[in-house]
């Protein structure tokens, strides 16, 4: 069965934004750096938020493990928010 140009337009564009989306998510939890600097400092943030973007990274992580094919974007892009997160949790309180 032969694909179609516009089924493999669709396959290329999914992989394209499926990259993209993994960059920005990576991006997403190294700006915790700067928190991490200012809760070091001594101006602490508001530990929820990272709080909940660790346990969210968490629950990816593991999602993207478990499949039976495992799905390594999915896990790549939320390893950063389980250091990063947990890290800028604890230098909040």
């Amino acid at each position: 069965m032969e694909e179609t140009k516009t089924t493999k337009l669709n396959k290329n564009g999914l992989f394209y934004i499926s990259r993209l989306a993994t960059i920005f998510s990576i991006l997403m939890y190294v700006s915790y750096i700067p928190q991490i600097m200012n809760n070091v400092t001594g101006v602490k943030g508001n530990p929820l938020q990272p709080l909940c973007a660790a346990l969210n990274s968490i629950l990816w992580v593991s999602y993207g493990l478990l499949k039976q094919k495992k799905d390594w974007p999915v896990v790549i892009a939320n390893l950063p928010g389980i250091v990063l997160g947990l890290v800028t949790f604890i230098t909040a309180l």
